[in-house]
């Protein structure tokens, strides 16, 4: 997909989906469980834990990229090199997240042809951000911080566009956008692993549901 055509696809959607220890077997249902209530914008966070999560977790990108193909707005998370963002680009991510303001990450991503959202939370760490090449600037944690920090922030930065992440429920998705927001992330109040353990994967669509729903 078109760099431009991504960008417009994440805001447009305005919610990505983040979705972080769920195991390769369980990721082809956990996608079509969320894409199924409506997000088709996924991020596939990568496991640090080991060597071989990390590897599992550029399989896991790949293996649906290959099975929505253009069905899908898939990115990487937790993206913290220069050298993940190829291994992630190389298997299909069309955007890469980061938890915070890495000059390099963006610099590759950028040169890679994707859209860049890394993590900041201060205005100078979002300008920083902005000023390397950010796409988008991911406020963590958003819900933490609360409402009116994102609204003082945006008072002066009103040309950075800012994802809130962390904290976004059904109930409160749509203040955060109201607050000045272009899109908001989504994880465990989502992709709820106990669900997924048991194979309840109607429950992931169901509360995706609910999210565009308020969202739209």
């Amino acid at each position: 997909m078109e760099e431009n055509k991504v960008l417009q696809s994440l805001l447009q959607q305005k919610i990505i989906a983040i979705v972080r220890g769920v195991t390769k077997e369980q990721i082809q249902k956990t996608a079509e469980a969320i894409v199924s209530g409506g997000i088709p914008c996924l991020e596939i966070a990568i496991d640090h834990s080991s060597p071989e999560s990390v590897l599992q977790t550029y399989e896991m990108i790949r293996c649906l990229k290959e099975t929505f193909a253009e069905g899908i707005c898939l990115g990487a998370g937790t993206v913290l090199s220069g050298q993940e963002v190829t291994a992630c680009v190389e298997a299909g991510a069309e955007y890469i997240i980061s938890p915070n303001q890495n000059p390099d990450v963006i610099r590759k991503t950028k040169e890679a042809g994707k859209i860049s959202i890394p993590g900041a939370l201060t205005p100078t760490e979002m300008a920083e951000a902005w000023e390397a090449g950010a796409d988008i600037v991911k406020l963590f944690p958003a819900g933490t911080l609360g409402l009116d920090y994102i609204k003082a922030v945006r008072g002066p930065l009103k040309h950075i566009p800012v994802s809130a992440v962390g904290g976004v429920t059904p109930l409160n998705c749509r203040s955060f956008i109201e607050a000045g927001c272009c899109s908001v992330g989504v994880g465990g109040n989502l992709v709820d692993l106990k669900k997924i353990e048991q194979g309840d994967y109607e429950s992931l669509t169901k509360t995706a549901r609910s999210y565009v729903r308020n969202l739209r």
